[in-house]
């Protein structure tokens, strides 16, 4: 069965020179393997799509390359009605171990605003579907706020948090001094930004920077695990669930509330709510379609 993606802005790859296509699902991997810093597997698993990032001589650094391949892989995937979660790992030695350092040392402020690097990760916040980080080894600096731009992470018992930017005279600039309060509280977001101090897995753990601990040989596999439980749920609830529980980081209680209550009305327009509803009455197992 050939899946039709409709409408993406391919990026501009050798391979990729039309501006709007409709892909089927040989295409689509055609695209991915064009990719030279990330690895795509829409079909990892049933509804479960895997993107790896791929720089391992690098430590996954995030340098411009990497991250408009990442943010052209989230946007066909997120267009992709057979995926329903997406995992995003590095490998054993590193998540991302930050920016490309060698990209920026020597641009000014003009130079800077004209590349808006940071523009590429407002699709990560845009994607609709729910991004599970699996984490193992260095996070830091934009790898770090790489992680908090995903939905759920998964560490191993190696991992490390942290925010150094402030040791090469700079500061945070993808979510680090706004997402990492909203995480660990001001004072820890204080001591990580102001100091770059790194935090262990099970520090981060305790700060709720994380959901689960795991030995490294088995943080990918948990990950996996974790989607496979959201994947066998109703596509449409998951994306409006994962938008109101977002809603609550960017608007006050009352303004959150009514949001969930209009998200909560409109699931009953669903298929998926009488399939659900009647699954549970007649004491079956759902069999969620995403109508």
């Amino acid at each position: 069965m050939f899946q039709q993606i409709y409408g993406l802005r391919l990026a501009m790859q050798p391979c990729w020179h039309k501006a709007f296509v409709i892909l089927s699902l040989s295409e689509l991997i055609l695209h991915f393997r064009c990719m030279e810093y990330i690895i795509v597997e829409p079909r990892y698993e049933k509804h479960i799509a895997l993107i790896r990032l791929n720089r391992p001589k690098e430590l996954n650094a995030l340098h411009l390359e990497l991250m408009a391949e990442l943010r052209d892989a989230l946007k066909m995937l997120d267009a992709d009605e057979e995926v329903r979660v997406i995992v995003l790992t590095g490998n054993e030695r590193a998540f991302a171990a930050g920016a490309d350092i060698k990209q920026m040392a020597g641009k000014n402020a003009i130079d800077m605003l004209k590349i808006d690097q940071f523009s590429t990760w407002d699709q990560i916040k845009k994607t609709k579907k729910p991004i599970i980080a699996a984490v193992s080894g260095f996070a830091l600096g934009g790898g770090n706020e790489l992680v908090m731009h995903c939905d759920m992470v998964i560490a191993s018992e190696t991992a490390m948090f942290g925010q150094p930017e402030i040791k090469i005279g700079v500061m945070p600039g993808a979510g680090g001094t706004q997402r990492l309060p909203r995480a660990v509280g001001k004072v820890n977001a204080m001591e990580m930004v102001l100091t770059g101090k790194f935090i262990s897995a099970q520090r981060a753990y305790e700060l709720g920077l994380v959901n689960k601990v795991v030995p490294v040989e088995l943080y990918l596999d948990e990950a996996v695990k974790l989607a496979r439980e959201i994947a066998l749920q109703s596509p449409i609830a998951i994306r409006l669930a994962k938008e109101s529980v977002l809603k609550a980081y960017e608007s006050s209680l009352s303004e959150g509330l009514e949001f969930e209550r209009k998200n909560f009305y409109l699931l009953f327009a669903t298929d998926d709510q009488k399939e659900g509803m009647a699954a549970f009455v007649e004491k079956r197992a759902p069999q969620f379609k995403g109508a």
